[in-house]
């Protein structure tokens, strides 16, 4: 092989390997790029915002005043509660433990069927938080002071149990879970601490397990210790038992406020009225638009060679509309939807059906003839020819009959409180269905419901002991085993008495 050929093959492969470089790079600052958007920072999640773009809530300017964005995002679900929160600032601070998803909508189910449930009533139904790290809840005393008063603690405890290591000579302590917001780490430091200190006696070796199957953190003991002791030490000093402090402040119309749990479940149901409510007009404002063309095309169809021959004479599309403007038309159809018996046997008034801001000179007048508006004449002008067709004239048929039973329907929404109440119930409902059946939505923090404090007496291993009273008021106690036996007794020298 030439020397020519030899740098020829050297070149193709340097220009192959900075091609592939630049390719990388540029493939990374454009994931970079993306990874900065607000839509990644903020994924629109359809629980949170799935209505948020039907006028929903209100919207208020930025940080900096160039865009507006939601004041509170029209949750379908009590996030404040489900997932917590925590925060502090200028004079007040909040801390709101998580709760299970699917105790939290039977609550809200049950507030909402009785307004007047109490908040012992609720208790039943979420008995406590529920930490998505479990472990045990110990004692529920401190946790009904923070649902009825706002504040509150809750007593938390690793989920422990006991094992026989080097075939029964020994025991150790597994812990499987941990309270909430308790660094393994950290714990496992100040274990280790508190041995070289010998603050904590009995252990050995404390060894982490954990993989991919669960936590396990291994704490095995010397030969001869009581676990139990040994634990009860630990939830003393360490970690392992930590207490989480209720204090439930939100916002409550722009203002603090500390909340009981019916409070919270309240302010959560009024804002739920309030998104459906709203949610529920623009639905109509958009029905009543849509109909309004319906209606339209529904004249047009039935007039439909005048139609064409208004067209087709007019010498522009200016003038062909305001000629169809300036005409009334009949349609029966028409007419029979906008004077039609309701089922509850009342007659349907036209102006629930009309669009918001329309004129009273367009649509049907009092003579039963119908007069087009602008926006109806426009979208006739518009019209593909293709929709003359038999099955494009029932499809627009069957469509406007669907939109006017659509609005009939919106109406009684909005003169019916008892009808929001039910949509807010199947909403939560099918929350529950969807996320709270499930292994997942299960509760994973064990309520213990009587607890007691540790005495100085459960630190202590359970010994036989020997107490020795003197007649000049002197005790002493000795453990049984090192109480010398008689016969071990003997004399010392010189005649100056027993040594034991």
């Amino acid at each position: 092989m030439t020397r020519l050929c030899v740098w020829r093959r050297i070149f193709h492969c340097v220009t192959c390997w900075l091609t592939a470089r630049a390719i990388s790079a540029r493939s990374t600052a454009t994931t970079r790029r993306r990874c900065v958007t607000p839509k990644s920072v903020w994924p629109r999640s359809p629980r949170d915002a799935g209505d948020i773009d039907k006028e929903t809530v209100d919207f208020g300017p930025n940080y900096d005043g160039s865009e507006k964005e939601p004041l509170v995002l029209p949750s379908r679900l009590p996030n404040l509660l489900v997932n917590g929160s925590g925060g502090i600032a200028v004079g007040m601070a909040t801390n709101i433990p998580p709760h299970n998803l699917s105790e939290v909508v039977d609550a809200c189910l049950h507030l909402l069927r009785n307004p007047q449930a109490t908040i012992d009533e609720l208790m039943e139904i979420i008995p406590a938080p529920d930490f998505p790290t479990a472990g045990i809840i110990y004692g529920i005393n401190g946790v009904k002071d923070g649902y009825r008063t706002g504040r509150g603690k809750v007593v938390m405890r690793a989920r422990c149990h006991f094992e026989d290591i080097d075939k029964g000579q020994r025991q150790a302590i597994i812990v499987d879970e941990l309270p909430y917001q308790v660094n393994k780490k950290t714990l496992q430091e100040r274990m280790a601490e508190l041995v070289h200190e010998k603050k904590i006696e009995g252990i050995s070796h404390i060894q982490d397990e954990s993989d991919k199957s669960g936590m396990r953190l291994v704490i095995e003991l010397k030969r001869g210790e009581v676990p139990e002791v040994v634990l009860n030490n630990l939830y003393k000093q360490t970690q392992l038992q930590d207490t989480f402090g209720i204090n439930m402040v939100a916002l409550v119309n722009g203002q603090p406020k500390l909340c009981n749990l019916k409070d919270l479940i309240e302010v959560f149901l009024q804002h739920r009225r309030e998104v459906v409510t709203r949610r529920t007009v623009f639905t109509l404002r958009k029905a009543r638009e849509r109909g309004h063309v319906l209606e339209g095309l529904a004249v047009a169809l039935a007039n439909i060679d005048d139609f064409i021959a208004i067209i087709r004479n007019a010498p522009t599309p200016p003038v062909a509309k305001a000629e169809l403007m300036a005409r009334p038309w009949d349609s029966k159809l028409v007419r029979e939807m906008l004077t039609r018996t309701r089922t509850d046997g009342g007659v349907v008034n036209a102006d629930d059906y009309r669009p918001d801001g329309l004129e009273k000179t367009y649509g049907m007048g009092s003579d039963g003839l119908y007069r087009l508006s602008d926006t109806q004449a426009q979208e006739i002008l518009q019209m593909r020819l293709q929709r003359l067709t038999g099955l494009e004239q029932d499809k627009i048929v069957a469509e406007y009959k669907e939109v006017m039973a659509e609005i009939e329907d919106l109406l009684d929404i909005l003169a019916r409180p008892e009808r929001v109440s039910t949509i807010i119930g199947e909403e939560l409902a099918d929350i529950k269905q969807e996320f709270g059946q499930s292994k997942l939505g299960a509760r994973r923090s064990l309520v213990e419901h009587s607890s007691f404090d540790l005495s100085t007496e459960d630190l202590i291993t359970p010994t036989d002991m020997v107490v020795t009273l003197s007649h000049s008021g002197y005790i002493k106690s000795q453990p049984l085993g090192r109480v010398p036996r008689p016969e071990a007794r003997r004399p010392r020298q010189a005649g100056h008495g027993d040594q034991g």
